[in-house]
C-alpha cells in the first residue's frame, strides 16, 4: 500500500491514523505469537510433567478478540477484507467512487449497529461480573476490546467517507484515505517480482557454491 504523498491536512490525518492502525496491528500480532507460545507450553507441560496449564482454554478465548479486532481497521485501510469486485473493476472515474461510497456508507451503518450491540454486551459483563468457566477470569476486557476494534473501524470508514466525497467531486485527484484494491495486473506483477527475486537468489547461491569448489 502506498500512502498519499500530499501534505494536505486530510492526507496528514490519514497517515497519522494509519500509524495508529499499524501499531495496534503489531499488538494483535504479538498476541498471536503469545498464543503460539501458550500452546507450546501447554503441550510440554502436559506431556513432560503431566500438569496442563490451568485455564489455558480460557486464556485462548480471551486472547482471540485482540488478534481479530485490533487488525480490523488496518485491514480495511489496505483493502484486505473479502470483497466481490467483478463489477467494481469494470468501473472507472466518478462511477467507481460513487459505487465505493455507497458500499462504505453501508459499512458505516452496519459497524454503528455492531458498536451499539457489543457495547451493551460489554456493559452486561462489567455489571454482572461475568467470568470464564474454568479459571474464573473476568471476560469484560476482551468484550471491551471488541468495542474498541469496531470503533477504530468506524473511524477508518468515516475517513474513507470524506475521501470518497472528495473523489466524487474530483475523480482524477489522488486517492486519499480510501482503500485501493490491487488489480489483477498488480497482483500478477507482484507475483512475477517475487519469482524473479527467488530465481536471482538461486542463481547467486549456485555461483557461490561453484566458486567455493
Amino acid at each position: 500500500m502506498v500512502l498519499p504523498v500530499s501534505d494536505t491536512p486530510f492526507a496528514k490525518l490519514d497517515r497519522g491514523y494509519h500509524a495508529i492502525e499499524k501499531a495496534l496491528n503489531y499488538v494483535a500480532a504479538a498476541f498471536l505469537f503469545s498464543l503460539m507460545l501458550l500452546g507450546c507450553a501447554e503441550v510440554l507441560m502436559r506431556k513432560i510433567f503431566n500438569s496442563p496449564i490451568h485455564g489455558q482454554a480460557d486464556l485462548v478465548e480471551i486472547m482471540i478478540p485482540t488478534m481479530g479486532f485490533f487488525g480490523l481497521a488496518y485491514c480495511q485501510r489496505l483493502a484486505g477484507h473479502v470483497r466481490m469486485e467483478l463489477l467494481i473493476h469494470r468501473l472507472k472515474g466518478r462511477a467507481l467512487w460513487i459505487f465505493e461510497f455507497c458500499g462504505n456508507f453501508a459499512t458505516l451503518a452496519i459497524v454503528a449497529v455492531m458498536i451499539f450491540g457489543t457495547w451493551q454486551n460489554f456493559l452486561n459483563a462489567w455489571l454482572l461480573g461475568d467470568s470464564s468457566m474454568d479459571a474464573q477470569i473476568p471476560v469484560w476486557p476482551p468484550k471491551l476490546i471488541i468495542v474498541v476494534g469496531f470503533c477504530l473501524l468506524f473511524i477508518r470508514c468515516t475517513i474513507s467517507f470524506f475521501g470518497y466525497i472528495r473523489l466524487i467531486r474530483h475523480p482524477d485527484a489522488e486517492p486519499i484515505g480510501v482503500p485501493i484494491s490491487p488489480t489483477v495486473a498488480d497482483i500478477a506483477e507482484s507475483e512475477a517480482e517475487v519469482a524473479r527475486d527467488a530465481i536471482k537468489d538461486e542463481i547467486d547461491e549456485t555461483r557461490l557454491k561453484g566458486s567455493g569448489q
